[in-house]
């Protein structure tokens, strides 16, 4: 394992522990978080935080304009469906989007030496839909939560766009050129 691909597996790592600490949230804090305007702050938050790492990621590789008009149009596809969603499926989403990316840039880093992006794409897509179960099943047993199928389809739901959006900038990039720093 690269110094690269160990970092990769160390945010990794952190966005799991973050996910699997909110078990642990306590009610008052829960009904605190429930309010329309913190949660609109969060959201926001999170969502500017989001876009903020891609930007740089975009900056840091230099996009074509196609791969550009790209980006611009997943993240629109990306908001509007976010939008259509609660609070909970929306934290969902930015949750699970975050943990599947950085296991696919760590297994694309493992297997980089492969001509194969579906590899490393299935593989991350996978983890992270069983990270989401675990997550779930998880809260079967505490009292103060909830088990939902649901919530599971949404974690699903989050690593496809992820990684399918990260596929779809690949494809562009290998289609209409540039070189791809991202794997």
């Amino acid at each position: 394992m690269n110094s690269k691909e160990q970092r990769f597996w160390t945010y990794a790592a952190v966005v799991a522990s973050a996910i699997f600490a909110t078990l642990l949230m306590g009610r008052p804090l829960q009904h605190m978080l429930r309010d329309q305007n913190v949660q609109a702050v969060f959201f926001l938050s999170g969502m500017l935080l989001v876009g903020g790492a891609i930007l740089v990621h975009g900056l840091r590789l230099r996009p074509s304009k196609r791969e550009l008009a790209i980006w611009i149009g997943l993240a629109a596809v990306f908001v509007m469906f976010v939008f259509r969603l609660g609070a909970p499926e929306r934290s969902h989403l930015i949750e699970y989007s975050v943990l599947a990316i950085f296991i696919h840039k760590a297994l694309s880093e493992r297997w980089r030496e492969s001509s194969s992006i579906w590899r490393p794409a299935l593989m991350a897509w996978l983890f992270t839909f069983l990270i989401g179960v675990v997550d779930e099943s998880i809260q079967y047993w505490l009292p103060e939560r909830v088990f939902d199928t649901e919530d599971i389809v949404f974690n699903g739901i989050a690593a496809t766009m992820a990684i399918g959006g990260s596929l779809i900038v690949h494809w562009a990039r290998e289609r209409f050129g540039g070189k791809d720093e991202s794997r």
